[in-house]
């Protein structure tokens, strides 16, 4: 039975549900809102229904306790101005051992749900071997290797911008705009991305060349 994927009743109507094709689930009273393995498990959050219900997550983190290995927290961002809300979701998250996740549709979060299940018994060298290969974790680490730049900021800029051409091309005002950066981020963020990648040759002393002759 641990080859099917159990759902929380409460997750009745859930449009994610849709975009779960590829691996068989059914309904079954679980604490958690999804149960991906023997260990790993997963919560459901709309950034829209967190704004309007703010302690909800916290009774469920409270429930969940440590009853499995692995705890996600399945954020679907679904709101014009998250960086607020994904700010205090962060801190929750580091503070209760979670590991957060962002999608920005449905579709996402359903897929993000069935391939936790679909990587269950890969061994971790294939799954460090895809992740390595990944252009888009390759464009998050260069991101996130500017300081100050965090996963999260780095993801809304590749949903923001599509491409890291795009983000290069952005002015800093544009990246100020972007949700959650902020004006320091933004210019910081401009200055590396546009700063020569070699030093330019140090001109000769003219003195030293006079000298010479």
């Amino acid at each position: 039975k641990m080859n099917c994927k159990f759902v929380n009743p409460r997750q009745k109507g859930n449009p994610i549900l849709k975009a779960i094709c590829n691996v068989p689930w059914e309904y079954e009273e679980i604490i958690p809102d999804y149960v991906m393995g023997k260990t790993t498990c997963a919560l459901f959050l709309s950034l829209r229904y967190h704004n309007l219900n703010p302690d909800y997550i916290n009774e469920r983190l409270k429930q969940l306790g440590k009853l499995y290995e692995l705890r996600v927290l399945l954020v679907q961002v679904d709101t014009k101005d998250p960086h607020h809300a994904l700010k205090n979701l962060t801190r929750i998250s580091l503070l209760t051992d979670v590991t957060m996740m962002l999608a920005w549709s449905p579709e996402e979060a359903g897929r993000i749900i069935e391939t936790y299940k679909i990587m269950e018994h890969k061994p971790p060298d294939a799954i460090m071997e895809r992740q390595d290969s990944s252009p888009y974790l390759k464009i998050m680490n260069a991101l996130t290797s500017v300081r100050s730049i965090n996963k999260t900021d780095a993801l809304i800029l590749m949903r923001t911008f599509g491409s890291l051409e795009n983000i290069i091309k952005a002015s800093s005002e544009s990246l100020f705009l972007c949700p959650g950066l902020g004006p320091q981020k933004a210019n910081k963020l401009h200055k590396v991305l546009h700063q020569p990648f070699l030093r330019e040759k140090s001109t000769p002393d003219k003195s030293k060349t006079s000298s010479k002759r």
